[in-house]
């Protein structure tokens, strides 16, 4: 029977929920260095590409050679600013959850991979492992619905709502961007926020951090099962 929230066919122009997490359930982020190496891919991959510095610094010749290789690696690498829109994502011990945009069918079915292989090298390399890092393909659950796509959010965020004693979030998390804490010129809370005031009852902070029996059941029905019991066995 093939597994539930395995989409092979996506949607051009629609909303996904992807989650995954490590094979038997094993970290796939250790300390800041793995958070901040998966971070950074996001970053190139989302961000468009200054072609006109990259190839200005490979002529450069002042220019190092580890920096012009470093260049000549970000212009072959796949880039999908335009075509992938991250809207909200979190990134827990063992697993992360994307709330993202695709404007072409196939978009992320090629992020997605792109990032995990990459991601899976990386990791496999620093911690001297092999084999698959992640314990299948990504899951992804369309969205369907305005009330689902806000309340994902509210659920993506709340899952890692974990802040120290000096108000800074201990485990990455757009939640910051969505606050202004943090600028991350590759997350667009703008898709989100539009349907909220910017301060009281009715900002975004009122309806994530709120708690309410009944939102938050609101706000479960409209999550897929297994990304709670992934969310659950962490």
């Amino acid at each position: 029977m093939p597994a539930r929230n395995r989409i092979k066919i996506y949607n051009e122009d629609s909303y996904y929920h992807l989650y995954n997490r490590g094979v038997d359930k094993r970290a796939i982020f250790t300390d800041e260095q793995d958070y901040g190496v998966f971070l950074s891919y996001l970053k190139i991959y989302l961000l468009p590409k200054d072609l006109e510095g990259l190839y200005a610094l490979i002529a450069n010749p002042k220019a190092s050679p580890q920096q012009k290789h470093q260049a000549h690696r970000i212009l072959l690498l796949n880039n999908f600013s335009g075509d992938i829109d991250l809207v909200a994502y979190n990134l827990m011990p063992n697993h992360f959850h994307f709330l993202i945009h695709q404007q072409s069918a196939d978009a992320i079915d090629k992020f997605m991979n792109s990032l995990g292989t990459r991601y899976a090298m990386y990791f496999n390399k620093r911690h001297h492992r092999v084999g698959t890092l992640f314990q299948d393909l990504y899951k992804a659950v369309a969205v369907t619905s305005d009330e689902q796509l806000l309340h994902l959010s509210r659920y993506i965020h709340r899952n890692s709502f974990y802040i120290d004693k000096n108000g800074t979030f201990k485990q990455p998390s757009s939640y910051a961007v969505y606050l202004g804490k943090i600028k991350q010129n590759w997350v667009h809370p703008e898709i989100i926020l539009e349907h909220f005031d910017q301060k009281g009852f009715n900002s975004y902070q009122s309806f994530v951090e709120f708690e309410d029996a009944d939102h938050e059941q609101h706000t479960l029905t409209t999550v897929s099962k297994i990304a709670i019991d992934l969310d659950e066995e962490e």
